[in-house]
């Protein structure tokens, strides 16, 4: 199968395969990207597919698909709100959801969207183009939660280092490129000391991770896939890294039946309310060798997927830190 541009759907096959499409079926694509998974699941099914993307350049991408394949319905907006576009498409349960999160090849090899630092460019971040940027994050907030961000977000062990460092410089200077913050963060490490990443990595992926409320979204995503899939149906999803795979590796194993333990010094937690997710297999899908050396960005990918059950939906998942500051409280402070 043939994809545009330089976008490489990771994981392709195994996807296509936990999804299990068939004729007549309905599925969510939430995530809609590049188009990749849509156009696998389209070219082995007669079906129907719903492209859900919060980002208008993606939305785009999926028009113009949809123009040649009617059987894909574009579908704009957050996919924590998947059931909402499926309801709004006319269809109060689908057969099944796909999920690749974390951010886009388009997305990263555009400079002017401000993803990378691999490319000087504005420093924004926003997938909807749209609500407070990367650049607000590190011009307004406070020193403390700036660390904690880059913290939890990033799992950045120089957190307070950096986030102090940003303060002192940003009195003199507001941060606007990409170039500017990875130099400062870089500066602030005592640079690259021989590491194979750039020092700014996990201070750039944090900062995209809270502007778009990443992880809020992973949550009410699984929670709203719940409520959509019907019996039999598959919940597939990507992940890219810890912080993604824990939410659902965890979500999954609740939805599942089993609250934690099962060691020998804890025995396993069964839950109260029944199943409402089947897990095939405990263990995560990882790419092969093959795979990661056709297309590095698959390296830390993985692949999780549940069959739905019968069982009523059990509605709200606490999958987050409470400690960790909301996008609430930047937007607080531009409205200021």
């Amino acid at each position: 199968m043939t994809q545009e541009g330089t976008h490489i759907p990771v994981l392709l096959e195994p996807v296509v395969e936990a999804l299990a499409p068939t004729d007549g079926s309905v599925y969510i694509d939430g995530t809609y990207g590049g188009g990749g998974y849509s156009r696998a699941v389209l070219a082995v099914a007669d079906c129907v597919v719903l492209g859900v993307d919060r980002d208008p350049d993606a939305m785009q991408r999926a028009w113009d698909h949809a123009g040649k394949d009617p059987r894909l319905k574009p579908a704009p907006g957050r996919f924590g709100e998947l059931d909402l576009a499926a309801r709004a498409a006319g269809y109060e349960y689908v057969d099944g959801v796909m999920l690749d999160l974390g951010v886009s090849s388009y997305q990263i090899d555009q400079a002017e969207r401000g993803f990378s630092f691999m490319r000087d460019g504005p420093l924004d971040m926003r997938m909807e183009q749209r609500g407070p940027s990367a650049a607000d994050a590190v011009n307004l907030m406070s020193e403390k939660d700036l660390a904690a961000i880059f913290h939890f977000y990033g799992e950045e062990p120089a957190s307070r280092r950096i986030a102090k460092q940003i303060v002192k410089r940003r009195d003199e200077e507001k941060f606007t490129q990409t170039l500017d913050l990875a130099n400062l963060i870089e500066a602030s490490v005592g640079g690259r000391r021989g590491k194979k990443t750039h020092p700014a990595t996990r201070v750039f992926q944090a900062l995209r991770l809270y502007v778009n409320d990443e992880l809020g979204e992973l949550v009410r995503a699984l929670v709203a896939s719940e409520e959509v899939i019907k019996s039999g149906g598959r919940l597939v999803v990507v992940t890219f890294h810890s912080l993604e795979d824990r939410i659902v590796k965890t979500f999954l194993r609740e939805r599942g039946g089993a609250m934690g333990g099962g060691s020998r010094h804890a025995p396993e937690v069964k839950a109260k309310n029944a199943p409402t997710f089947e897990l095939v297999a405990r263990k995560a899908i990882d790419p092969t060798d093959d795979e990661v050396s056709a297309n590095p960005r698959s390296r830390s990918s993985k692949l999780r997927w549940a069959i739905r059950t019968d069982a009523p939906a059990w509605g709200e998942h606490s999958g987050l830190n409470s400690r960790i500051p909301t996008l609430d409280v930047l937007e607080a402070l531009l409205a200021k």
